[in-house]
């Protein structure tokens, strides 16, 4: 394996938060030094490098993992300091017992970590002294509170873009796979066109996945945020969306795969599949309205392009007894995602 994927990240992080982080940690740097001086302030400009995160709710969060580890680690070193002095062996005893203290106390990652590092710079780098570590202690919530108050302050990120984005793509991929399944009950297919068209439906579910995901950034970077009441509405509309294309999804799969198990090569001659054919079309029509991407449809706007397509009655022949049960999958599936895509209950 090479070394540089694990290093490397695929995208950088924002421009925008990376000098928000470099301006943390320099103003918690100058108000520590200036409030107390006599130590260089590193756990200032830490605690700030560290708060500074994707959104504003995740700054909280790690103020007080930040906060509460140097608290509990800077406490732990300076008693057994007291307690047992100086030597490289007390700082190994110290990091030992902090990662068993975050264990006992089922602390979360953040803090636990955060003690035996605070624990061991305290007793490298520091007396052990309460004055010491009242100091720390202040330093760190300085350089906590100057790190949440930069991310809030100098345009506090939402991430409402990359929800839209991932909730939008899944649909349009919903409407595809159901264009390419129309397109496969009206001919006789190959067995590679009905793989294809299985691997096609398979690959909804990592984009619902990432969809979903997409939206609860969106939730996490919406709280706390002052930012909020202008893009709630819009971040809720993308989570009913969602909400109603993952049943789409389940059923686009299910009937993909019913296809690709009972297709035979005439199929298309059946009337009703001709029908499902239309039907399921309309819905991959309505599914780009649902989506308001317009551009990713091959229709040009009409008078009638808002109107949903999910309009007539379907009629059922008579199947050849070969075809009745895939006919009846299908058209159960297809009434759940006409369903969902007019909003009615299931």
């Amino acid at each position: 394996m090479s070394v540089v994927p694990v290093l490397r990240i695929r995208s950088r992080l924002p421009l925008l938060q990376v000098l928000k982080t470099a301006l943390a940690a320099v103003a918690s740097w100058i108000v520590a030094i200036t409030i107390i001086p006599g130590q260089l302030p590193v756990f200032a400009a830490i605690a700030a490098i560290l708060v500074v995160q994707p959104s504003v709710n995740q700054s909280f969060g790690k103020a007080l993992e930040r906060s509460l580890g140097v608290i509990t680690g800077v406490i732990l070193a300076t008693a057994i300091g007291i307690v047992f002095g100086h030597s490289a062996w007390i700082v190994l005893l110290a990091i030992v017992i902090s990662i068993l203290l975050g264990w006992v106390l089922r602390l979360g990652p953040g803090s636990a970590n955060q003690i035996p590092i605070s624990a061991m710079l305290v007793l490298s780098i520091g007396a052990t002294t309460p004055d010491y570590a009242v100091a720390r202690i202040v330093e760190t919530v300085l350089g906590a509170g100057i790190g949440l108050l930069v991310n809030v302050v100098l345009v506090a990120p939402v991430l409402l873009a990359p929800a839209k984005a991932a909730v939008t793509t899944l649909a349009l991929a919903c409407a595809d796979t159901l264009d390419h399944l129309a397109t496969s009950l009206t001919r006789a297919n190959s067995d590679a066109e009905l793989v294809a068209l299985l691997q096609e439906a398979r690959a909804l579910k990592p984009l619902r996945d990432r969809a979903i995901a997409a939206v609860k950034e969106g939730d996490d970077s919406l709280l706390l945020n002052p930012r909020r009441s202008r893009h709630r509405d819009e971040l809720d509309r993308q989570r009913m969306l969602l909400r109603r294309l993952e049943p789409v999804v389940t059923r686009t799969l299910g009937m993909a795969r019913s296809v690709h198990d009972h297709d035979d090569p005439t199929l298309h001659e059946e009337p009703t599949v001709a029908d499902i054919a239309v039907e399921l079309a309309r819905a991959a029509h309505d599914l780009r309205l649902l989506a308001n991407d317009r551009a990713a449809s091959d229709e040009p706007p009409t008078e009638t392009a808002e109107i949903p397509a999910l309009t007539a009655p379907l009629v059922i022949a008579r199947p050849h007894p070969q075809h009745w049960i895939l006919i009846g999958s299908l058209m159960e599936d297809l009434r759940r995602v006409r369903d969902e895509i007019v909003g009615e209950p299931t």
